[in-house]
């Protein structure tokens, strides 16, 4: 596999269907491995925090979710060939689901949310065999006894969808208890899949302007993440730049 290292942070240089490829061996070996993708705001939140890094990193599959990682990978002087992202992953593996035979387990959102992905699925691919679903919210101390159900649930695939870095810590504390061979965090892909958020247009996705799309929906919440986080990014990506430049000479 292309793996790369560039601001802090392992890639694999993968297109989707080398990254589907991967999946279904992992699913067919059955050992439990923990999913991450990466994108500008986690490369900021992974500077800060030393235990998200170390738990991304120990990831035996890493994506580059958003078009800045690729742009940035490639004026680093890296080979990754195409964004993979979350949400787009997620909606092939469930129709892979379909096709193969194995189950999902869907945990975030709220209940009417998580309710609606489920049964829009189940209607689009009524072979699908869901494993099980429950919302997002709930109590820390309730957290062994959601992963014991999950464990029950004999799933295929986990899906969890709730923010980061409270996500990449939850999986990484009960991935081996639940036994599930592939999970992965799939942030507000249930929000946009129930229609209760919009997803940019084709034409920004392509160039890269998602982000900016999410911020005109809402700009005041998230202004730190997109503003701020897109200058303090792009002034990592020059610092490494800089670095790899003096020690070439």
């Amino acid at each position: 596999m292309k793996r790369i290292k560039m601001l802090g942070s392992y890639v694999d240089g993968l297109t989707m269907a080398e990254t589907i490829n991967e999946i279904e061996r992992i699913i067919q070996n059955k050992t439990p491995v923990q999913h991450v993708v990466i994108n500008a705001n986690k490369i900021n939140l992974m500077s800060k925090d030393q235990e998200l890094r170390s738990i991304i990193n120990a990831s035996p599959l890493i994506n580059a979710d958003g078009q800045s990682i690729v742009i940035a990978g490639r004026f680093l002087g890296y080979d990754i060939p195409e964004r993979v992202t979350g949400i787009d992953l997620f909606l092939n593996l469930v129709a892979l689901c379909a096709q193969k035979g194995y189950r999902p387990y869907y945990f975030g959102a709220t209940q009417d949310i998580v309710e609606e992905v489920v049964a829009s699925h189940k209607k689009q691919f009524p072979e699908l065999e869901v494993a099980g679903y429950r919302s997002g919210y709930f109590e820390e101390f309730e957290s062994p006894n959601i992963a014991s159900d999950i464990r029950k649930s004999n799933a295929d695939i986990l899906f969890v969808a709730f923010s980061s870095p409270k996500k990449e810590f939850w999986i990484d504390s009960y991935l081996y208890f639940m036994d599930v061979p592939f999970v992965m965090g799939v942030g507000g892909s249930f929000d946009v899949v129930a229609g209760k958020t919009k997803r940019a247009p084709q034409w920004m996705q392509d160039i890269g302007l998602e982000w900016f799309y999410r911020f005109i929906q809402e700009p005041r919440r998230m202004f730190g993440r997109y503003v701020k986080g897109n200058i303090l990014f792009l002034i990592k990506v020059m610092r490494e730049k800089i670095k790899a430049r003096k020690q070439k000479n």
